[in-house]
């Protein structure tokens, strides 16, 4: 069975995102998307609402797994039998740190590939910082986020999602 693992923090999970998970099921037979812990950034939802609102975008995705996870995304990609981790290109900036990240992964697991996706053009601006930005000055977000994600956003910023 081949198994990858589609690592971030997904603080919040993006229409982005979802693109990229949606085109990377049809290379494997499970993926599993892996909700980050320790990341250096602080959080808008907790891990366990990140979880809860990859879960309701995803529930649509039959090979499609959400789980979270604490320390070195090679050794919880091994715990989980993957043999390639998914990593989303948006521009070039994201390709510098995004390639440092890949060989380090290679050089702590030689037998675990990463494979990077270019995003759609559509999607190339997205980013979860640039979501909480707009929703926190009340701008409407509904074309960047799932309406589940949007209502959530909005609840957190004290906003009743409309």
């Amino acid at each position: 069975m081949r198994i990858a693992i589609y690592p971030g923090t997904f603080d919040p999970v993006t229409n982005g995102h979802l693109d990229i998970l949606k085109r990377v099921t049809a290379f494997f037979d499970e993926v599993i998307v892996a909700v980050a812990v320790d990341s250096n950034k602080a959080t808008l939802f907790s891990l366990e609402e990140r979880i809860q609102l990859l879960e309701t975008s995803t529930q649509d995705m039959p090979h499609v797994k959400v789980k979270g996870f604490q320390g070195l995304t090679v050794e919880f990609a091994r715990e989980w039998g993957a043999s390639a981790i998914i990593r989303g290109l948006r521009a070039m900036q994201d390709f510098e740190y995004e390639f440092q990240l890949a060989l380090m992964n290679k050089k702590l697991a030689k037998d675990i590939e990463t494979i990077f996706l270019m995003t759609q053009s559509e999607y190339s601006f997205i980013s979860s910082s640039s979501i909480k930005w707009v929703a926190s000055l009340e701008g409407s977000i509904s074309e960047f986020v799932p309406a589940h994600v949007e209502q959530a956003i909005y609840k957190k910023y004290h906003r009743d999602g409309e």
